[in-house]
């Protein structure tokens, strides 16, 4: 019951830091992870271990779907040269650096124990820069650079993990085998994903019950994860390829009353999640701390030092030298200098981090030591780069370049003109007319936003569904309509995801609004 009451009072804890974070355009990560580590320093706290084989997937799965199902397609291919060069390039770059500084200070640690250490801390965690860095609104290009690498950066690290462990428990390098491994993991857990994304969604959509429905998300994103797993193949990978197949069809198979409350259970989800995996690290940090003599205590923390050192300038240099590469090579995605220094700043670690470190086997040699360290490079790059990141976009003085929100009025413009169309052929003119009149008006509206004219209009709109009596199948036409027409958008490329999702909550809401009118005057 102590450990019990101690969770719900530091879940608390973590909401009350996540408010004021959001007030100091500061990462609610390093605040939480701040917690952890005061955690670890209470005495008479309980003991709480969590099962080695459940951290990745408990943490990760839901937090990588999440993340995976906002994607922008369209953005993630025009900028797939970044994204891949931070992916794969800064990956290896920071598991070859780590690795040769814990081995070199450390010369008792396995080489495939330090690869694995490296592999832990290596993939940064964009939601704690995309955090801070939406607040303050830069060019949607950096959002989509940093959002896209940490879908793809976590699965090359964690496929060097992978093997990391293996060679450990298995006691001899693979060598050659390695590559043709990779490659055929890579492939398998693409087709994996698409496979089984048309066989839940078909099952999500037969559930009309919002609780129901919720929970077999949940049930579904962690069956594709064992899936996977239990194939030998990559569970990132697999519940990233699956999440963005299901992103695509998600819009035309759940209906609103079922999406919006669905969207809200996920994002508190993940919120517990992330503060719950830095408050069981304190508990295990804990229990390290207790095993431990002062002189092994500034030991591991010299190490912990170099380490955090070491990630944080692998990935500045790569990410400077890409750049620089890039420019000179005068490629049309290149990063500017202050584009480069952000992105190469944005280098804290989080979640998977953690759930890496909590998943290694408990028998695995220097585990203590990884854990320390890894915990260690979460605090210190949240901390140090997550508080200092607002002070560099004001200095840096990089602005929004309202890409979003032009695609956002484009879309309300192209999606009241379906709706207009499909009320001219249908039955009832009085009613299409009522109908017609109400979209005119949002229609002028959204044509005075996108032409940035200031344009008086008033509200004639309001209360016209009010005076709509035997109107469900025009307003199911012009409904259908819009919603077609903002599929059509996305899918030919003309707006990306992130103006995708606010039209289609406004049209969401507009449909709730029109469920609960019809209940009433029923």
């Amino acid at each position: 019951m102590d450990v019990f009451e101690i969770v719900i009072l530091l879940l608390l804890a973590g909401a009350g830091l996540a408010a004021f974070a959001r007030k100091i355009a500061t990462p609610y990560p390093a605040l939480v992870a701040m917690a952890g580590a005061g955690l670890a320093l209470i005495p008479r706290v309980p003991t709480l271990v969590l099962d080695p084989e459940l951290a990745l997937a408990l943490f990760v799965a839901p937090v990588l779907l999440d993340a995976a199902f906002d994607a922008s397609q369209r953005d993630l291919r025009k900028n797939w040269r970044p994204i891949t060069s931070l992916a794969l390039g800064a990956v290896a770059l920071t598991v070859v650096v780590v690795a040769f500084v814990a081995h070199w200070l450390v010369p008792a640690i396995p080489w495939a124990a330090a690869i694995a250490l490296g592999a832990i801390v290596a993939p940064p965690d964009a939601a704690a820069a995309t955090a801070v860095l939406k607040q303050l609104k830069p060019p949607h290009r950096l959002l989509v650079i940093l959002e896209g690498e940490s879908l793809f950066n976590d699965a090359s690290a964690l496929l060097i993990y992978r093997i990391a462990v293996g060679t450990t428990a298995a006691g001899a390098i693979l060598g050659w085998r390695i590559l043709p491994m990779l490659l055929l993991v890579t492939i398998g857990s693409v087709i994996l994903g698409l496979a089984l994304s048309p066989v839940i969604m078909f099952v999500n959509g037969k559930v009309e019950d919002v609780a129901t429905a919720v929970i077999l998300q949940f049930c579904g994103t962690f069956a594709v994860w064992m899936i996977a797993e239990r194939l030998h193949l990559s569970g990132i990978l697999t519940v990233v390829v699956f999440a963005m197949a299901v992103s695509r069809r998600s819009g035309e198979i759940t209906p609103a009353r079922i999406r919006i409350p669905s969207y809200a259970v996920w994002e508190v989800a993940v919120f517990v999640l992330n503060v719950l995996a830095f408050l069981l690290v304190g508990f295990q940090l804990r229990l390290i701390l207790q095993r431990l003599d002062r002189p092994t205590l500034v030991h591991y923390g010299w190490l912990a030092g170099a380490v955090c050192i070491a990630t944080i300038l692998a990935r500045i240099l790569w990410v400077t030298a890409a750049a620089a590469f890039s420019r000179r090579r005068k490629d049309s995605v290149d990063l500017d200098a202050r584009a480069a220094a952000v992105v190469g700043w944005c280098g804290m670690r989080g979640t998977v981090t953690l759930a890496a470190a909590l998943a290694l086997p408990a028998a695995f040699p220097s585990r203590d030591l990884i854990l320390f360290v890894s915990f260690a490079v979460v605090l210190g790059t949240l901390v140090v780069q997550g508080m200092s990141l607002r002070p560099l976009l004001s200095i840096l003085k990089l602005e929004d370049d309202g890409e979003v929100e032009h695609e956002v009025r484009l879309a309300r413009v192209e999606t009241l003109r379906a709706a207009l169309g499909a009320t001219e052929d249908c039955p009832g003119a009085e009613t299409a007319q009522l109908v017609r009149r109400r979209y005119e008006l949002l229609l002028h509206r959204a044509q005075v936003e996108l032409d940035g004219s200031d344009e008086e209009h008033g509200d004639d709109h309001d209360g016209v569904w009010r005076e709509l009596e035997n109107d469900a199948e025009v307003i199911r036409f012009a409904a259908e309509a819009e919603r077609k027409k903002l599929n059509q958008l996305r899918a030919d490329g003309t707006i990306g995801d992130a103006a995708f999702q606010v039209i289609e909550q406004e049209l969401d809401l507009e449909e709730l609004d029109r469920q609960q009118l019809v209940r009433t005057s029923s």
